[in-house]
């Protein structure tokens, strides 16, 4: 059995501009998927928009901080398969192993690691990890693989589970 390291709070902030699956309507039902190991959780379903603000956190146990925590978004049909609206993946790696850390004398507001877009991430923008109010938090904006359009906006904290070794 793996050991939990704390726990991943991610709030589904918003969509912008996904792409269009219902053409009469030009718009979607767009609705978020987060996978990490054997957990899948699901925010709600936003009705005809293409740029949904959910404002949903999501929470995912950490056991393994090396698996990337691997998003879909999909429109939702009642009578077919859900439609795929893209996909995006963000490694959690250096997240966790500043959280693990003491911070105790850490100044507020500090920014702990910046990353940068690159070919290997799906970060659409500069993201910084910070130390804030006692907490490490990442805001986060992804560009969608396997689609024409699209970009998902995430907030991240980290939440210690009380017995846990840092």
């Amino acid at each position: 059995m793996e050991c939990l390291l704390g726990l991943l709070k991610v709030k589904v902030v918003r969509g912008v501009n996904l792409a269009i699956c219902d053409p009469l309507t030009h718009s979607s039902d767009p609705y978020v998927v987060l996978r990490l190991g054997q957990q899948k959780v699901k925010s709600s379903i936003k009705y005809h928009t293409i740029n949904p603000e959910w404002n949903e956190e999501l929470t995912l146990s950490i056991t393994n901080m090396m698996h990337p925590v691997k998003i879909e978004l999909f429109d939702h049909d009642t009578f077919t398969k859900d439609d795929s609206m893209g996909d995006a993946e963000f490694c959690i790696l250096d997240f966790v192993e500043i959280a693990k850390r003491d911070l105790s004398d850490v100044p507020d507001g500090t920014v702990m690691k910046t990353i940068h877009p690159e070919k290997a991430n799906c970060f659409a923008t500069e993201s910084h990890i910070t130390w804030k109010d006692g907490k490490i938090s990442q805001d986060i904006v992804l560009k969608l693989r396997n689609t024409e359009t699209g970009e998902l906006v995430l907030h991240l904290h980290w939440v210690n589970i009380p017995g846990v070794a840092r």
